[in-house]
Order: C-alpha cells, then sequence, then structure tokens
C-alpha cells in the first residue's frame, strides 16, 4: 500500500496505475473484441468509435479535475485539445504512407493499433527527457516557447509540403539491408520466404513492417511540436502524458472518417500556427509581463478550444462546395 501512495514524476502510483490500466482495457478491447477479425472499417463505423474514446478522454479529464483539481484539470484538456487538432496533420501522412505501400484499408486499422502502442513507449521516453530536463533547467522552456513561436509562424507562412516516402532514408535502409517480400502477407509483419540464392526458407518483412516503421518515425517528427507545446501549457509529467496519449489512443479510430474527408480541413493548419504561438507566447507574457503569475489555465484553454473550433468551422465552410467532399457513410 505504501508503494501505491509513493510520488513518482510528482504524482501518485496509483495514479499512473490506474491510467495504465485503463490504456490496457482499452487496447485489448479494441484489438481483442471489436477487430478480432482484419476489415475495412467505414466512415460511421469510425465516427462513432471516435466518439466512444473522446467521450473516455473526457471522463478521464473530469477524474483528473476531481482528483488533482480545477487547474490540473483545465491544463488537461487544454493538452488533448492540442494534441488532438495536431493529430489532423498526422492523418494526412499516415493515408499518404499507406498509399505509398498499398496497403488495403482491411489491414490499415492493425497496423495503426501496433503504431499506437509503439508512440505510447516512445512518447513516454521524449515526455520523461523533456520533464527531467526542464525541471533541472527551467530556462529550456524559453526555448520550447521560443520553438513553437518560430514553427507556428512558419507554418502560417509556408506552404503545404509533401512528405517523400520513396526517398525516406530509413525505407531505404530498411530495403537494402533487410529482407523485404514485393507483396503483402495478409496482416503479417514477418514472414518466411525461400532465399532467391540458397532455396532455404528464411525471415523476411513485409511491406506493412516498412508502413508501420514509417509511421512512428512520423509521429515523432509531429511530437517535436506536440510535446514542447504541452510543456508549455504545465510541466506536470502526468498530465503531460495523459492528454497526449488519451490524444492518440483514438487517433486509429479517427483515422477512417478523416482520411476521406482530410481535403476539408486545409484552413485548419492556419488555427493550429496560432494556437503554437498563442502557447508559446504566454510563457513569455507569463515570466515577463506578469512578473512570474501563472497565465489563467481557463483563458488558455478558452482561447486554445476558440482557435481550433474556428479553424474546423472555417475549414468546412470554405470547402462545402467541394465536389470531393460527397462522402458515403
Amino acid at each position: 500500500m505504501e508503494f501505491l501512495t509513493m510520488d513518482w514524476l510528482g504524482t501518485p502510483v496509483w495514479f499512473w496505475l490506474a491510467f495504465l490500466g485503463l490504456v490496457v482495457a482499452l487496447t485489448a478491447f479494441d484489438l481483442g473484441i471489436l477487430h478480432k477479425e482484419d476489415k475495412e472499417m467505414g466512415i460511421a463505423e469510425s465516427l462513432r468509435l471516435s466518439v466512444f474514446y473522446i467521450s473516455i478522454a473526457m471522463l478521464f479529464g473530469l477524474w483528473v479535475w476531481f482528483q488533482k483539481g480545477a487547474e490540473m484539470g483545465m491544463q488537461y484538456y487544454t493538452g488533448f485539445f492540442i494534441e488532438k487538432a495536431l493529430s489532423i496533420d498526422n492523418v494526412f501522412v499516415i493515408s499518404l504512407i499507406f498509399t505509398f505501400f498499398a496497403i488495403p484499408r482491411k489491414y490499415q486499422y492493425r497496423a495503426l493499433l501496433w503504431g499506437i502502442i509503439a508512440v505510447i513507449v516512445l512518447r513516454g521516453l521524449m515526455i520523461a527527457a523533456g520533464a527531467a530536463i526542464v525541471q533541472e533547467y527551467y530556462w529550456t522552456l524559453y526555448i520550447f516557447a521560443a520553438f513553437l513561436i518560430g514553427t507556428g509562424i512558419k507554418m502560417l507562412f509556408s506552404g503545404d509540403q509533401e512528405m517523400d516516402v520513396a526517398n525516406n532514408p530509413v525505407v531505404k535502409y530498411i530495403s537494402t539491408h533487410m529482407r523485404v517480400t514485393k507483396e503483402l502477407h495478409n496482416e503479417k509483419f514477418f514472414v518466411n520466404v525461400p532465399d532467391d540464392k540458397t532455396g532455404k526458407m528464411v525471415r523476411a518483412a513485409t511491406p506493412l513492417f516498412l508502413a508501420l516503421v514509417v509511421i512512428n518515425l512520423a509521429d515523432l517528427v509531429f511530437a517535436v511540436d506536440s510535446v514542447p507545446a504541452i510543456f508549455a501549457i504545465t510541466t506536470d509529467t502526468f498530465i503531460v502524458y495523459t492528454s497526449n496519449i488519451m490524444a492518440i489512443l483514438g487517433l486509429r479510430a479517427l483515422y477512417f472518417a478523416l482520411a476521406a474527408m482530410v481535403h476539408r480541413f486545409h484552413y485548419l493548419k492556419y488555427a493550429l500556427a496560432l494556437v503554437l504561438v498563442f502557447i508559446g507566447s504566454k510563457i513569455f507574457v507569463s515570466d515577463f509581463l506578469m512578473g512570474g503569475s501563472k497565465f489563467p489555465p481557463v483563458l488558455s484553454l478558452v482561447v486554445t478550444f476558440a482557435l481550433i473550433l474556428g479553424g474546423i468551422l472555417f475549414s468546412l465552410w470554405k470547402t462545402k462546395d467541394d465536389g470531393q467532399s460527397q462522402v458515403q457513410i
């Protein structure tokens, strides 16, 4: 019992165990019950499952609110909304990766699920490292803040850039140093195939494995923006990690609906750019203009939510006559 009440990274161990238990339960339920067999997910199912995951995230936020206080609760929701909105950009890249490797929709969900499991570990390592650095050297928050402002300004004025999967160095390296089959083998990441020279059975990766690797690398690139953004909201490791992971958990469900209409969220990019500039700026405002007083969490949540919602609604309005947006549900 003493172990459960011990603090780990500023939060009692039982908080962490409760959260990890929820993640494991959701993943097991998803993979073992909802999608025990590989099948193509329709948009309607994608939306229903997304509502389920968002509802779980909202309820978890309420639990945080009552257990750790209103300020922490608002910080959790702010981080969740930012990560959720930033994940829409991930959808376009993931769709591009699946298209390049010719992965049928039937097998995309399982690949995304294993990708999410890897992200949970990788994000955890990044956040733990970031928390340790910020705790030891507070001034690194100013670097994070300046980086967010610079990234936001760059997003405002830069054009859309497509990811060149074919020339990705990791894809080239794996293709050169590993046996990779030319065709898929259902949902398998590795298979035994006969060697071209000896005829003996050898282990080889499939294009689905390559897609999984590239998706996780793409997530690490996106994390360079999202992780500093949440550290600029709070340095509480529990809030940073849980808001990040709860937003990502529902991404694989939301992917199939967003992939069909991602072109309709073109203008959300500019709203996200403003969010990054705002989040980065409030660090300097709080420390240098407000005498070190905390920026009001409720104001931070309202501004963040308003910018994201405004970007979504404006995008949908501007693209309402787009012929490509006619999607059968």
